[in-house]
């Protein structure tokens, strides 16, 4: 595969998946991703665990804190550094939970946008997808390549090629992505 790039298997993700369930008041607190009828998001529902200020007051326009989320969901701080650590990352970026329903989509999109504010203005920080959940009937597509990736893996992928994820599983397909600050270009330094 040229796109996509396997970091981790077998990860327990079971701690993070319940202490997300314990939680549902949390889906769609900050709709900021789904709520545009054009938003290539717009079938999902998001928890914001990190991200920018909502009022993005801050001058650096990539700094991202910790949100509410955070305090009542810990398992995510642990994924995140130990991730970072992995991967020797060198700042953290957002970190959201999104759950897609059996029949949604993430509709074609790329990660770069064209206002100079934009948070993805460039290939800045290397996007990690870890699954929580994800039944076979979810595919992650990505350029001309497609994949099916297995709860407790965690992958990264190249975000800037047009990439969607299709949900056509019986269950819901559920991820914490995890932006990392990385040297180097999206697949040269990943310490596997």
């Amino acid at each position: 595969m040229r796109n996509f790039l396997q970091i981790a298997d077998n990860l327990d993700v079971t701690p993070l998946l319940l202490e997300v369930h314990r939680q549902p008041a949390l889906w769609n607190q900050y709709p900021y991703r789904t709520h545009h009828t054009e938003s290539p998001h717009r079938e999902a529902e998001d928890i914001l665990v990190r991200c920018q200020p909502i009022d993005r007051s801050w001058p650096d326009h990539r700094e991202c804190l910790w949100y509410p989320a955070a305090a009542v969901l810990p398992s995510v701080r642990a994924h995140a550094f130990a991730l970072m650590t992995r991967v020797q990352g060198e700042r953290l970026g957002r970190i959201v939970i999104t759950r897609l329903a059996p029949g949604t989509q993430i509709y074609p999109h790329a990660d770069i946008g064209v206002h100079p504010l934009h948070y993805d203005t460039e290939p800045y920080y290397q996007r990690f997808h870890t699954l929580l959940q994800c039944p076979r009937g979810a595919r992650f597509v990505c350029g001309e390549e497609s994949v099916w990736m297995p709860s407790g893996t965690c992958w990264t992928f190249d975000n800037t090629q047009e990439h969607a994820v299709i949900n056509d599983g019986q269950e819901d397909r559920i991820t914490l992505i995890v932006d990392i600050q990385t040297k180097g270009h999206w697949l040269t330094d990943v310490a596997l």
